[in-house]
Protein backbone atom coordinates (compact mmCIF):
# COMPACT_ATOMS: atom_id res chain seq x y z
CA UNK A 1 0.00 0.00 0.00
CA UNK A 2 1.43 3.39 -1.03
CA UNK A 3 1.15 6.39 1.29
CA UNK A 4 1.26 9.81 -0.35
CA UNK A 5 2.66 12.67 1.74
CA UNK A 6 1.06 16.13 1.68
CA UNK A 7 2.12 18.30 -1.27
CA UNK A 8 3.64 20.94 1.02
CA UNK A 9 5.62 18.42 3.13
CA UNK A 10 9.18 19.54 3.90
CA UNK A 11 12.02 17.14 3.03
CA UNK A 12 15.60 17.95 3.89
CA UNK A 13 18.55 17.54 6.21
CA UNK A 14 20.06 19.39 9.15
CA UNK A 15 23.40 20.76 10.34
CA UNK A 16 24.65 22.82 13.27
CA UNK A 17 27.12 25.69 13.03
CA UNK A 18 29.83 24.41 15.33
CA UNK A 19 29.83 20.94 13.81
CA UNK A 20 30.29 22.03 10.20
CA UNK A 21 31.40 25.66 9.85
CA UNK A 22 34.99 25.52 11.10
CA UNK A 23 37.19 28.15 12.77
CA UNK A 24 34.80 28.82 15.62
CA UNK A 25 35.97 30.38 18.87
CA UNK A 26 33.68 29.64 21.79
CA UNK A 27 33.48 27.66 25.01
CA UNK A 28 33.62 24.34 23.12
CA UNK A 29 36.64 25.21 20.99
CA UNK A 30 38.59 26.13 24.13
CA UNK A 31 37.42 23.02 25.97
CA UNK A 32 38.31 20.60 23.16
CA UNK A 33 41.92 21.85 23.03
CA UNK A 34 42.32 21.10 26.72
CA UNK A 35 40.79 17.63 26.45
CA UNK A 36 41.89 16.19 23.09
CA UNK A 37 44.88 14.29 24.47
CA UNK A 38 42.85 12.92 27.37
CA UNK A 39 40.06 11.74 25.07
CA UNK A 40 42.46 9.99 22.70
CA UNK A 41 44.04 8.19 25.67
CA UNK A 42 40.64 7.14 27.01
CA UNK A 43 39.76 5.72 23.58
CA UNK A 44 42.98 3.67 23.62
CA UNK A 45 42.52 2.41 27.17
CA UNK A 46 38.77 1.79 26.98
CA UNK A 47 37.85 0.46 23.54
CA UNK A 48 34.29 -0.77 22.90
CA UNK A 49 33.49 -4.44 23.45
CA UNK A 50 35.39 -6.42 20.82
CA UNK A 51 37.76 -3.53 20.16
CA UNK A 52 37.63 -0.69 17.67
CA UNK A 53 36.46 -1.95 14.23
CA UNK A 54 39.11 -1.88 11.53
CA UNK A 55 36.96 0.29 9.25
CA UNK A 56 36.94 2.94 12.00
CA UNK A 57 40.67 2.79 12.68
CA UNK A 58 41.60 2.91 9.00
CA UNK A 59 39.76 6.20 8.55
CA UNK A 60 41.21 9.63 9.25
CA UNK A 61 40.95 10.94 11.82
CA UNK A 62 40.18 8.00 14.09
CA UNK A 63 39.29 7.91 17.80
CA UNK A 64 42.86 7.10 18.88
CA UNK A 65 44.25 10.34 17.43
CA UNK A 66 44.27 13.69 19.23
CA UNK A 67 43.35 15.58 16.07
CA UNK A 68 40.05 13.68 16.00
CA UNK A 69 38.88 15.75 18.97
CA UNK A 70 39.83 19.22 17.65
CA UNK A 71 37.21 20.74 15.34
CA UNK A 72 39.53 23.11 13.48
CA UNK A 73 38.25 23.69 9.95
CA UNK A 74 35.48 21.09 10.51
CA UNK A 75 33.79 20.81 7.07
CA UNK A 76 34.66 24.41 6.14
CA UNK A 77 30.93 24.89 5.55
CA UNK A 78 31.31 28.55 6.52
CA UNK A 79 33.07 29.09 3.19
CA UNK A 80 31.50 26.26 1.17
CA UNK A 81 27.82 26.62 2.05
CA UNK A 82 26.79 27.60 -1.47
CA UNK A 83 28.25 24.42 -2.95
CA UNK A 84 26.81 22.37 -0.09
CA UNK A 85 23.35 23.80 -0.77
CA UNK A 86 23.80 22.93 -4.44
CA UNK A 87 24.25 19.34 -3.30
CA UNK A 88 21.14 19.54 -1.11
CA UNK A 89 19.17 20.91 -4.05
CA UNK A 90 20.45 18.13 -6.33
CA UNK A 91 19.19 15.61 -3.76
CA UNK A 92 15.67 17.06 -3.96
CA UNK A 93 15.66 18.84 -0.59
CA UNK A 94 13.11 21.63 -0.27
CA UNK A 95 14.06 22.62 3.30
CA UNK A 96 17.22 22.86 5.39
CA UNK A 97 17.74 23.28 9.11
CA UNK A 98 20.91 25.02 10.32
CA UNK A 99 22.03 27.03 13.34
CA UNK A 100 23.47 30.47 13.89
CA UNK A 101 26.65 30.62 15.95
CA UNK A 102 26.09 32.94 18.92
CA UNK A 103 29.83 33.49 19.46
CA UNK A 104 30.14 34.93 15.93
CA UNK A 105 27.20 37.30 16.39
CA UNK A 106 28.15 38.55 19.88
CA UNK A 107 31.89 37.85 20.35
CA UNK A 108 32.08 40.39 23.19
CA UNK A 109 29.32 41.13 25.66
CA UNK A 110 26.80 43.49 24.12
CA UNK A 111 28.87 43.99 20.95
CA UNK A 112 27.34 42.59 17.76
CA UNK A 113 29.28 41.80 14.62
CA UNK A 114 27.31 43.15 11.66
CA UNK A 115 29.62 41.38 9.20
CA UNK A 116 28.66 38.00 10.67
CA UNK A 117 24.98 38.91 10.60
CA UNK A 118 25.38 39.66 6.90
CA UNK A 119 27.08 36.29 6.44
CA UNK A 120 24.04 34.48 7.81
CA UNK A 121 21.74 36.73 5.77
CA UNK A 122 23.54 35.51 2.65
CA UNK A 123 23.29 31.89 3.86
CA UNK A 124 19.52 32.28 4.20
CA UNK A 125 19.15 34.11 0.88
CA UNK A 126 21.19 31.41 -0.87
CA UNK A 127 18.82 28.74 0.42
CA UNK A 128 15.75 30.68 -0.64
CA UNK A 129 17.12 31.33 -4.13
CA UNK A 130 17.49 27.58 -4.53
CA UNK A 131 13.91 26.98 -3.41
CA UNK A 132 14.99 25.57 -0.03
CA UNK A 133 13.04 26.75 3.04
CA UNK A 134 15.38 27.80 5.89
CA UNK A 135 14.66 26.56 9.41
CA UNK A 136 16.91 28.56 11.73
CA UNK A 137 18.07 27.26 15.12
CA UNK A 138 19.19 30.11 17.37
CA UNK A 139 21.17 28.08 19.91
CA UNK A 140 22.81 24.71 19.35
CA UNK A 141 24.82 24.46 22.61
CA UNK A 142 27.93 26.61 22.07
CA UNK A 143 28.42 29.82 24.03
CA UNK A 144 30.51 32.95 23.55
CA UNK A 145 33.61 32.78 25.74
CA UNK A 146 32.58 35.89 27.67
CA UNK A 147 29.32 34.23 28.69
CA UNK A 148 30.98 30.93 29.61
CA UNK A 149 33.29 32.86 31.95
CA UNK A 150 30.20 34.32 33.64
CA UNK A 151 28.86 30.83 34.37
CA UNK A 152 27.12 30.10 31.09
CA UNK A 153 23.58 28.79 31.27
CA UNK A 154 23.70 28.76 35.07
CA UNK A 155 24.26 32.53 35.22
CA UNK A 156 21.14 34.10 36.73
CA UNK A 157 20.90 36.51 33.78
CA UNK A 158 21.26 33.85 31.07
CA UNK A 159 17.62 34.17 29.89
CA UNK A 160 18.14 37.95 29.48
CA UNK A 161 21.42 37.48 27.62
CA UNK A 162 19.77 34.96 25.33
CA UNK A 163 16.77 37.21 24.71
CA UNK A 164 19.11 40.09 23.77
CA UNK A 165 21.00 37.93 21.28
CA UNK A 166 17.80 36.50 19.81
CA UNK A 167 16.24 39.95 19.47
CA UNK A 168 19.27 41.22 17.57
CA UNK A 169 19.30 38.27 15.17
CA UNK A 170 15.56 38.28 14.56
CA UNK A 171 15.33 42.03 13.99
CA UNK A 172 18.19 41.75 11.51
CA UNK A 173 17.03 38.65 9.62
CA UNK A 174 13.29 38.46 10.21
CA UNK A 175 12.30 39.41 6.67
CA UNK A 176 14.18 36.36 5.40
CA UNK A 177 12.98 33.72 7.90
CA UNK A 178 9.59 32.20 8.69
CA UNK A 179 10.61 29.30 10.97
CA UNK A 180 12.63 29.97 14.13
CA UNK A 181 13.76 27.24 16.54
CA UNK A 182 15.01 28.75 19.78
CA UNK A 183 16.94 25.98 21.57
CA UNK A 184 18.25 22.61 20.45
CA UNK A 185 17.72 19.67 22.82
CA UNK A 186 17.67 21.43 26.21
CA UNK A 187 17.38 18.06 27.97
CA UNK A 188 20.42 16.54 26.23
CA UNK A 189 22.54 19.62 26.92
CA UNK A 190 21.50 19.70 30.58
CA UNK A 191 22.13 15.96 30.92
CA UNK A 192 25.63 15.88 29.46
CA UNK A 193 26.95 19.26 30.59
CA UNK A 194 25.34 19.53 34.02
CA UNK A 195 24.44 16.01 35.20
CA UNK A 196 26.90 13.53 33.71
CA UNK A 197 29.72 16.06 33.44
CA UNK A 198 30.80 14.80 30.01
CA UNK A 199 30.61 18.17 28.23
CA UNK A 200 31.83 21.61 29.13
CA UNK A 201 31.53 22.95 31.83
CA UNK A 202 31.53 19.39 33.26
CA UNK A 203 29.21 19.92 36.18
CA UNK A 204 27.43 17.00 37.83
CA UNK A 205 24.36 16.19 39.88
CA UNK A 206 20.58 16.22 39.65
CA UNK A 207 20.40 19.68 41.24
CA UNK A 208 22.61 21.16 38.51
CA UNK A 209 20.53 19.41 35.86
CA UNK A 210 17.24 20.73 37.23
CA UNK A 211 18.44 24.33 37.59
CA UNK A 212 19.92 24.28 34.09
CA UNK A 213 16.79 23.04 32.38
CA UNK A 214 14.73 25.58 34.30
CA UNK A 215 16.99 28.35 32.99
CA UNK A 216 16.46 27.05 29.46
CA UNK A 217 12.69 27.02 29.94
CA UNK A 218 12.87 30.68 30.96
CA UNK A 219 15.20 31.49 28.05
CA UNK A 220 12.82 29.92 25.56
CA UNK A 221 9.81 31.80 26.91
CA UNK A 222 11.58 35.16 26.80
CA UNK A 223 12.93 34.58 23.31
CA UNK A 224 9.54 33.35 22.05
CA UNK A 225 7.91 36.57 23.20
CA UNK A 226 10.70 38.65 21.68
CA UNK A 227 10.34 36.96 18.29
CA UNK A 228 6.55 37.25 18.26
CA UNK A 229 6.73 40.90 19.33
CA UNK A 230 8.96 41.59 16.35
CA UNK A 231 6.75 39.63 13.93
CA UNK A 232 3.60 37.93 15.14
CA UNK A 233 3.42 35.78 11.98
CA UNK A 234 6.75 34.06 12.70
CA UNK A 235 6.48 30.36 13.50
CA UNK A 236 8.50 29.69 16.65
CA UNK A 237 9.31 26.37 18.24
CA UNK A 238 11.82 24.44 20.30
CA UNK A 239 13.68 21.23 19.46
CA UNK A 240 13.49 18.35 21.95
CA UNK A 241 15.23 14.96 21.87
CA UNK A 242 12.54 12.44 22.83
CA UNK A 243 12.82 8.69 23.36
CA UNK A 244 10.57 5.75 22.59
CA UNK A 245 10.18 4.24 26.07
CA UNK A 246 8.89 0.66 26.17
CA UNK A 247 8.51 -1.49 29.27
CA UNK A 248 8.72 -5.18 30.00
CA UNK A 249 5.97 -6.78 32.08
CA UNK A 250 5.66 -5.90 35.75
CA UNK A 251 4.23 -2.97 37.67
CA UNK A 252 7.69 -1.57 38.49
CA UNK A 253 8.63 -1.45 34.81
CA UNK A 254 5.32 0.18 33.88
CA UNK A 255 5.76 2.82 36.58
CA UNK A 256 9.34 3.49 35.46
CA UNK A 257 8.10 3.98 31.90
CA UNK A 258 5.43 6.44 33.03
CA UNK A 259 7.97 8.37 35.11
CA UNK A 260 10.69 8.65 32.47
CA UNK A 261 8.26 9.39 29.69
CA UNK A 262 6.63 12.15 31.73
CA UNK A 263 9.93 13.61 32.93
CA UNK A 264 12.17 13.19 29.87
CA UNK A 265 9.71 13.51 26.98
CA UNK A 266 7.28 16.03 28.39
CA UNK A 267 8.91 18.19 31.08
CA UNK A 268 10.21 20.90 28.75
CA UNK A 269 7.21 20.83 26.43
CA UNK A 270 4.76 20.84 29.31
CA UNK A 271 6.42 23.95 30.76
CA UNK A 272 6.54 25.82 27.45
CA UNK A 273 3.33 24.64 25.78
CA UNK A 274 1.82 28.13 25.74
CA UNK A 275 4.95 29.47 24.02
CA UNK A 276 5.08 27.13 21.03
CA UNK A 277 3.80 27.49 17.49
CA UNK A 278 5.39 24.18 16.50
CA UNK A 279 7.47 21.35 17.96
CA UNK A 280 10.81 20.15 16.65
CA UNK A 281 11.37 16.44 17.34
CA UNK A 282 14.84 14.92 17.33
CA UNK A 283 14.57 11.14 17.44
CA UNK A 284 17.45 8.72 17.96
CA UNK A 285 16.72 6.50 20.95
CA UNK A 286 14.61 3.45 21.72
CA UNK A 287 14.73 2.73 25.45
CA UNK A 288 13.45 -0.62 26.70
CA UNK A 289 12.85 -0.68 30.46
CA UNK A 290 13.36 -4.00 32.27
CA UNK A 291 14.22 -3.16 35.88
CA UNK A 292 16.60 -0.60 34.44
CA UNK A 293 17.00 1.61 31.39
CA UNK A 294 18.30 0.75 27.90
CA UNK A 295 17.71 -3.00 28.09
CA UNK A 296 17.57 -3.04 24.32
CA UNK A 297 17.96 -6.02 22.00
CA UNK A 298 20.54 -4.17 19.88
CA UNK A 299 19.68 -6.19 16.79
CA UNK A 300 20.98 -3.37 14.61
CA UNK A 301 23.37 -0.80 16.04
CA UNK A 302 25.09 2.29 14.69
CA UNK A 303 28.84 2.83 14.64
CA UNK A 304 28.61 4.57 18.02
CA UNK A 305 26.70 1.65 19.54
CA UNK A 306 23.20 3.13 19.55
CA UNK A 307 20.35 0.66 19.16
CA UNK A 308 18.57 1.43 15.89
CA UNK A 309 14.80 1.21 16.13
CA UNK A 310 13.41 3.75 13.65
CA UNK A 311 9.85 2.42 14.01
CA UNK A 312 9.77 3.92 17.50
CA UNK A 313 9.31 7.41 16.13
CA UNK A 314 5.64 6.54 15.52
CA UNK A 315 5.00 6.10 19.25
CA UNK A 316 6.70 9.40 20.06
CA UNK A 317 4.73 11.26 17.40
CA UNK A 318 1.45 9.83 18.67
CA UNK A 319 2.32 11.00 22.18
CA UNK A 320 2.89 14.54 20.87
CA UNK A 321 -0.69 14.86 19.62
CA UNK A 322 -1.67 16.17 23.06
CA UNK A 323 0.01 19.53 22.35
CA UNK A 324 -2.05 20.24 19.22
CA UNK A 325 0.93 21.78 17.43
CA UNK A 326 2.50 21.09 14.02
CA UNK A 327 5.51 18.79 14.34
CA UNK A 328 8.74 18.80 12.35
CA UNK A 329 11.20 15.92 12.68
CA UNK A 330 14.21 18.22 12.95
CA UNK A 331 16.76 15.40 13.34
CA UNK A 332 16.82 11.64 12.85
CA UNK A 333 19.86 9.70 11.74
CA UNK A 334 22.72 7.35 12.51
CA UNK A 335 26.49 7.03 12.48
CA UNK A 336 27.13 4.64 9.59
CA UNK A 337 30.48 5.12 7.86
CA UNK A 338 29.98 2.18 5.51
CA UNK A 339 26.43 3.26 4.64
CA UNK A 340 25.10 -0.21 5.42
CA UNK A 341 21.97 0.73 7.35
CA UNK A 342 21.13 4.32 6.37
CA UNK A 343 18.77 3.51 3.49
CA UNK A 344 16.87 1.00 5.64
CA UNK A 345 16.81 3.50 8.52
CA UNK A 346 15.37 6.30 6.38
CA UNK A 347 12.76 4.04 4.77
CA UNK A 348 11.57 2.66 8.12
CA UNK A 349 11.49 6.15 9.63
CA UNK A 350 9.45 7.54 6.76
CA UNK A 351 7.07 4.58 6.92
CA UNK A 352 6.55 5.25 10.64
CA UNK A 353 5.91 8.93 9.93
CA UNK A 354 3.31 7.96 7.32
CA UNK A 355 1.50 5.80 9.88
CA UNK A 356 1.47 8.71 12.33
CA UNK A 357 0.05 10.98 9.63
CA UNK A 358 -2.66 8.41 8.97
CA UNK A 359 -3.50 8.61 12.68
CA UNK A 360 -3.98 12.39 12.29
CA UNK A 361 -0.67 13.47 13.82
CA UNK A 362 0.19 16.85 12.32
CA UNK A 363 3.68 16.12 10.95
CA UNK A 364 4.89 18.65 8.39
CA UNK A 365 8.51 17.81 7.66
CA UNK A 366 11.48 15.46 8.00
CA UNK A 367 15.11 16.56 8.29
CA UNK A 368 17.69 13.79 8.21
CA UNK A 369 20.74 14.19 10.42
CA UNK A 370 22.94 15.14 8.82
CA UNK A 371 23.55 16.67 5.41
CA UNK A 372 27.31 16.34 5.95
CA UNK A 373 29.67 14.23 8.00
CA UNK A 374 30.61 16.53 10.85
CA UNK A 375 32.34 17.07 14.18
CA UNK A 376 30.31 15.00 16.63
CA UNK A 377 30.95 16.95 19.86
CA UNK A 378 32.92 14.94 22.44
CA UNK A 379 33.33 12.02 20.00
CA UNK A 380 35.01 14.09 17.30
CA UNK A 381 35.18 13.36 13.59
CA UNK A 382 35.09 9.57 13.42
CA UNK A 383 31.27 9.04 13.68
CA UNK A 384 29.91 9.56 10.16
CA UNK A 385 26.31 10.80 10.15
CA UNK A 386 26.27 12.43 6.72
CA UNK A 387 24.22 11.86 3.62
CA UNK A 388 27.36 13.36 2.13
CA UNK A 389 30.77 11.94 3.02
CA UNK A 390 33.60 14.34 3.89
CA UNK A 391 37.22 13.42 3.12
CA UNK A 392 39.29 14.73 6.04
CA UNK A 393 42.55 13.30 4.70
CA UNK A 394 45.46 15.45 3.55
CA UNK A 395 46.00 15.31 -0.21
CA UNK A 396 47.24 18.75 -1.03
CA UNK A 397 44.20 20.57 0.28
CA UNK A 398 46.24 23.37 1.81
CA UNK A 399 43.39 25.87 1.52
CA UNK A 400 41.55 23.90 4.19
CA UNK A 401 44.33 23.36 6.68
CA UNK A 402 45.90 20.50 4.73
CA UNK A 403 42.63 18.59 4.28
CA UNK A 404 40.82 17.97 1.02
CA UNK A 405 37.31 18.09 2.54
CA UNK A 406 36.03 16.62 -0.72
CA UNK A 407 32.28 15.96 -0.75
CA UNK A 408 30.97 12.59 -1.93
CA UNK A 409 27.28 11.74 -2.04
CA UNK A 410 26.51 8.42 -0.35
CA UNK A 411 24.19 5.88 -2.05
CA UNK A 412 21.64 6.26 0.78
CA UNK A 413 21.29 9.95 -0.09
CA UNK A 414 20.18 8.94 -3.59
CA UNK A 415 17.64 6.50 -2.15
CA UNK A 416 16.31 9.30 0.06
CA UNK A 417 16.08 11.45 -3.09
CA UNK A 418 13.77 8.84 -4.65
CA UNK A 419 11.41 9.06 -1.66
CA UNK A 420 11.40 12.85 -1.92
CA UNK A 421 10.75 12.80 -5.66
CA UNK A 422 7.86 10.36 -5.27
CA UNK A 423 6.65 12.15 -2.11
CA UNK A 424 5.43 8.74 -1.02
CA UNK A 425 6.44 5.51 0.62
Amino acid sequence: MEFKFPKDFFWGAATSAYQVEGDNHNDWSEWELKNAKIKAQIAKNNPPAGGWPEFILESYPNPLQEENYISGKACDHYNRYEADFDIAKSLGHNAHRFSIEWSRIEPEEGEFDEKEIEHYRHVIQTLKKKGIEPFVTLWHWTLPVWLAKKGGVRNRNFPKYFERYVSKVVKSLDSEVKYWLTINEPEIYSLNAYFRGRWTPQRQGIFNFYLTIRKLVAAHKRSYKAIKKNNSSSIVGVVCNLSDFQSSEGIINVLLKVFFERFWNHYFLRNTKNYLDCIGLNFYFHNRIDYGLNKNTNEVISDVGWDLHPEGIENVLNNLKRYHRPIFITESGLADKQDQHRTWFIEKTVEAISRALSANVDVRGYFHWSLLDNFEWDKGFWPRFGLVEIDYSAKGGSASGGKTLERKIRPSALEYKKIIKQNSV
